[in-house]
């Protein structure tokens, strides 16, 4: 056995003393093969989490094929981090390995925890650590503001990307990476690290705010506070490939299964409870003007196919609208509205308001919303002829439109043309086949999850 870290969360890192001087210039093309295997190992990462937390609320406990593997996810990202802009604290292209090297010059090692709280994994990954997110954000991206040639202020880099910049071009310039600079940089890598584990539930000991500067840590008794009994870091059992891939595999499953079910079960909920005369709605918004007209920006529509296979899975579109006075609703192809409403005084919708898939009234649209085009009074819309569906009278009025291929625009106008234009706007589709889409969405879904669930079980049977 060794002494266990005054932090279960180990994260050393020693300075080549021989570093080159330009070799950091041609690093971010060495290091995209990790990136690519680092970018399927983090999606695993995420969903061999999601499995730990319901692990540790049911029994207490971190499965210990899970914990090994996102340990060793970890350990990759660092030593990937040192190697390159984290720290660039050595030339040694690091090992394509989860398992633990230590022969290269970053290490990181996590005690596996025997016991964790059950109460803390509820809430220790969002509500406890926001604090430290906050900070984490300053040192590794979000920290540094600059000023753009329009004048807004623009996110930059973190603190540690701007260190690691001074240090490289000190290196380039004397061959020598400044040591206090190292120290620094560690520290600042330790504490995202330390937080990354917290969050990762694969310790229940809270990150201290403090910077533990230099590549090598003290070493003594288990930080206070900690509600878990840490086991001694006795050197696990390396995973097996296989093992690994159907873990990768089945978590990556997961989470597809995660979205189809949520995919699935919104378009039942959808079609079951969002219906309005056959039509899904969407959630009703108020438009408002204080002149001659309110219409849409063109929208193009392409079947890509012949009108009846979109009528069949869309079918026909509802435009619904409502005013206290007697109010105009109609569509048309772009080409007709805009010669209609050339020189005429109107309001172009740019912006959709926020709403709700289960209703609300959105917010409210005014001419501050909209681009306002200068002009006169438009004649009467409903004496034109060009429109291809329209509707006007007083309360709410409804257009319903079988859509074509073309470039369409819908406008709002009062029945008689007059000026101030102010109604609550709705649309929908029939989506007659919502049910059964959604539906078989959901059986893939579970599906998957099923298969997802047979390789998460092969990859934690332990020989």
């Amino acid at each position: 056995m060794t002494a266990v870290p005054v932090y279960p969360v180990r994260v050393e890192g020693s300075l080549d003393p021989g570093l080159s001087r330009w070799k950091w210039l041609v690093k971010w093309l060495l290091v995209i093969p990790h990136v690519v295997v680092l970018a399927i190992l983090w999606v695993a990462f995420v969903g061999v989490s999601m499995i730990a937390l319901f692990s540790i609320v049911l029994t207490g406990r971190y499965p210990r094929t899970l914990f090994d593997f996102n340990v060793g996810v970890l350990r990759w990202s660092w030593r990937v981090g040192f190697y390159s802009f984290s720290a660039n604290g050595t030339d040694r292209y690091p090992p394509f390995t989860l398992a633990d090297r230590p022969d290269y010059p970053a290490t990181l090692e996590i005690p596996y925890p025997e016991r964790l709280s059950r109460g803390l994994a509820l809430v220790k990954w969002w509500l406890l650590a926001l604090p430290h997110y906050c900070v984490v954000a300053l040192f590794v991206g979000g920290g540094i503001w600059a000023v753009d040639q329009a004048g807004d202020w623009r996110f930059g880099g973190g603190l540690v990307d701007l260190l690691v910049l001074v240090a490289v071009v000190v290196l380039l310039f004397t061959g020598r990476y400044p040591q206090s600079i190292f120290d620094l940089v560690l520290g600042l890598n330790r504490w995202v690290l330390r937080v990354a584990a917290y969050a990762a539930l694969m310790t229940d000991a809270y990150p201290p705010f403090r910077l533990d500067l230099g590549g090598r840590e003290e070493r003594g008794a288990v930080a206070i506070g900690t509600s878990a009994t840490v086991a001694p870091t006795a050197r696990a059992r390396p995973t097996g490939f296989g093992r690994v891939v159907a873990i990768v595999a089945g978590s990556i499953l997961g989470l597809v299964t995660l979205g189809l079910v949520a995919a699935g079960g919104t378009g039942i909920a959808v079609d079951q409870f969002n219906r309005d005369g056959g039509f899904v709605m969407s959630p009703t918004e108020t438009y408002s003007t204080a002149t001659y007209a309110i219409a849409s920006k063109p929208f193009d529509l392409k079947t890509g196919g012949p009108d009846s296979l979109v009528r069949d899975i869309v079918g026909d579109l509802r435009i619904r609208g409502e005013s206290a006075r007697p109010i105009f609703v109609g569509v048309a192809s772009a080409t007709s509205v805009d010669q209609y409403l050339r020189g005429v005084n109107h309001a172009v919708v740019v912006e959709v308001g926020d709403t709700s898939l289960w209703g609300g009234t959105g917010l409210g649209k005014s001419d501050r919303d909209n681009d306002i085009v200068p002009g006169g009074p438009a004649a009467a819309p409903t004496e034109q002829t060009f429109w291809k569906a329209s509707s006007a009278g007083p309360g709410e009025r409804s257009v319903r439109w079988a859509p074509e291929d073309g470039s369409w625009r819908i406008v709002v106008m009062n029945a008689d043309g007059s000026a101030g234009v102010n109604a609550e706007l709705g649309a929908g589709a029939e989506l007659d086949p919502l049910l059964w889409i959604a539906l078989g969405v959901l059986g893939a879904g579970l599906l998957l999850g099923a298969v997802s669930a047979g390789l998460l079980v092969a990859g934690l049977r332990r020989g």
